[in-house]
């Protein structure tokens, strides 16, 4: 059975129903040949990214410009010409339609189109089966035409629980990974097409060697070997019946020709986190990405990051940060939930990627749950605490002022929004406008803060 993320703005009452008249169902078969867009983001083609995030059964797409996200806004949902099903309610389910959301050029046309998962949806009469729909990009950007992914239905499953996009097998087109909520990994190769036509469909599943039971909740995609394959993380809960236990694991599935599965590390071995949140970047510039991920169940909430470092063949070794790692500002406090959100880019210029770290329920002055989010440097090393930044509403230049249970850091991105060449850092809470903290020489700077209304929850 699926579960909602921990931390996330509540959706409104609402349900999918079952497919309507005229939807196209991508079945398999052969691809075409195209020229794919620039950016995996840029849905209207204009040569700039465009952010897409989802709130209570609907999603919204802000389209950049050349000097960052732009005025251009549309909102569509399943109610919206050209989009299948219908929102409302079904079986007493809320209407997930956008919870997991994925971007890519997946039919090679020169314009990025939108995978949109719905854990909630009825399709062919089984309630919360789950359903994944593409929304093709075009030159007036995305809303108009939509196909459903295939998969056969099963009644509670969510299909569509997490998403990813890459290049899993090294042929140049783009592929969908596609998680549903009880055990199954489905990779769609490229390409699709409109028509209903996409590559070839595997299943993957840890075999009981490694787990006996595996619930994934998360799927984070990036270049951890050298090869041209992208690979794949699955995250999730394990669970082994000697121990009776749910531990907190990442399943790493090497990709190539053939997705192959590869090792199962146990992060967590003693508490669940059914919302758990990754990045691969190469955090060390040796070649390799590494994969940050959350624990927030940690040291009793106060929470930590995983990294597993890159090699050759997968993952090799670990290590962890908290706010216990020397050089981080704070102390750890039960609940601060540190790993909250992540994400990562070079936000000083040096060349390494660096990671910003929320702490949502951190407490700032006397707010409790007030909120705050950490940027740790990359450097020879890897992460570490070294000339870390901590950023809240306390923090001078920052709008606003701290807010018990205002949950500052909800959603973090790190992204170039001003197209000068290095990372911004975007933060988002429960209700207030976002902050918008730009990157300079020496990293984040409060000095031109501005509340853009982008929320700082679209895809990485």
């Amino acid at each position: 059975m699926f579960r909602t993320k921990t931390h996330r703005l509540v959706l409104a009452t609402a349900t999918a129903a079952s497919l309507t008249g005229g939807l196209l169902t991508l079945t398999v078969g052969p691809a075409s040949a195209a020229t794919a867009a620039k950016y995996a983001d840029d849905f209207n083609g204009d040569g700039y990214r465009d952010y897409a995030v989802a709130d209570s059964g609907s999603v919204t797409v802000t389209y950049g410009t050349a000097t960052g996200p732009g005025t251009k806004v549309k909102t569509f949902n399943q109610n919206s010409a050209g989009i299948p099903g219908t929102a409302g309610d079904a079986g007493g389910f809320a209407d997930y339609f956008g919870e997991s959301l994925a971007n890519a050029d997946f039919n090679s046309d020169g314009y990025a189109d939108l995978a949109v998962g719905d854990v909630s949806e009825k399709v062919s009469g089984k309630v919360a089966a789950g359903a994944v729909t593409i929304v093709w990009g075009s030159a007036s950007g995305l809303g108009s035409k939509a196909t459903r992914v295939p998969v056969t239905p099963h009644t509670y499953y969510g299909f569509g629980k997490a998403l990813a996009t890459g290049d899993f097998n090294g042929d140049g087109k783009a592929d969908l990974a596609v998680a549903d909520g009880v055990k199954t990994v489905y990779v769609y190769r490229g390409g699709f097409s409109k028509s209903g036509t996409t590559g070839k469909v595997t299943k993957h599943v840890p075999s009981s060697s490694l787990t006996d039971v595996f619930e994934p909740t998360g799927l984070v995609a990036g270049k951890v070997t050298k090869d041209k394959a992208t690979d794949l993380y699955v995250l999730g809960q394990g669970y082994k019946y000697q121990t009776d236990k749910m531990t907190q694991a990442a399943w790493f599935l090497r990709g190539g020709t053939t997705v192959k599965s590869g090792k199962f590390t146990t992060y967590d071995s003693s508490s669940p986190d059914y919302s758990p949140t990754g990045v691969v970047a190469d955090f060390d510039k040796n070649g390799y990405g590494d994969l940050a991920v959350s624990d927030t169940p940690y040291n009793k909430g106060a929470g930590s990051v995983v990294v597993m470092r890159g090699g050759a063949t997968g993952p090799t070794t670990n290590y962890r940060l908290s706010q216990s790692t020397s050089g981080v500002v704070s102390a750890p406090a039960k609940g601060d939930s540190f790993g909250t959100a992540l994400s990562a880019g070079d936000t000083n210029r040096d060349g390494y990627p660096d990671l910003a770290v929320s702490a949502s329920e951190e407490k700032v002055g006397s707010a409790k749950g007030a909120g705050g989010v950490h940027v740790l440097r990359g450097g020879k090393s890897g992460l570490t605490g070294k000339s870390s930044q901590w950023f809240s509403r306390a923090t001078a230049g920052v709008p606003g002022s701290p807010a018990e249970s205002a949950l500052f850091g909800l959603y973090v991105r790190l992204r170039d929004l001003d197209r000068d060449g290095d990372a911004d850092l975007l933060i988002s809470d429960n209700n207030d406008p976002s902050v918008l903290l730009l990157a300079g020489p020496t990293g984040i700077t409060t000095a031109d803060a501005t509340e853009p209304a982008l929320r700082a929850d679209f895809p990485q």
